[in-house]
């Protein structure tokens, strides 16, 4: 076992859990995120919140599995820029909401967002993953 395989492997899990927990836990909190969603000035939040949590749970373990990881970390950084520009606009004040804490959650997904485009770039890296590369000889 290669030290590089472990590593890749356990960041693109790690990666992957990020979006699937969040994903399952706004089920269950789907009201208050809906609220959240919407003081923030989120539009067509009863469509945006159901494609999210789709998303979330859908990707999040499609990177856990090592299935089509390119696509799936695509997505998840287009959509983490979406969510941090929209949710964690620190540069607005909202009653109850610290800014310093935004500034937080905005600066920790600027990290996922830069994880999320380096496992795009190597999904061709040698790692375990439940489904192997469909790649074609063209690709390599």
């Amino acid at each position: 076992m290669s030290i590089e395989k472990f590593s890749i492997t356990l960041g693109r899990a790690l990666l992957g859990l990020y979006f699937l927990s969040p994903g399952i836990s706004k089920i269950s909190s789907y009201g208050l995120t809906s609220e959240y969603m919407a003081l923030h000035n989120i539009p067509m939040v009863s469509i945006l919140l159901p494609i999210t949590i789709i998303l979330q749970i859908a990707l999040g373990s499609m990177l856990i599995i090592g299935y089509r990881i390119k696509e799936s970390a695509l997505i998840l950084a287009a959509m983490t820029i979406f969510i941090n520009i929209g949710v964690h606009d620190f540069w607005n004040e909202y009653p109850n909401i610290d800014s310093s804490h935004e500034i937080q959650n905005f600066v920790k997904n600027l990290g996922i967002f830069a994880g999320l485009i380096v496992l795009s770039a190597a999904h061709r890296v040698s790692q375990w993953r439940f489904f192997q590369s469909t790649e074609t000889k063209k690709d390599r």
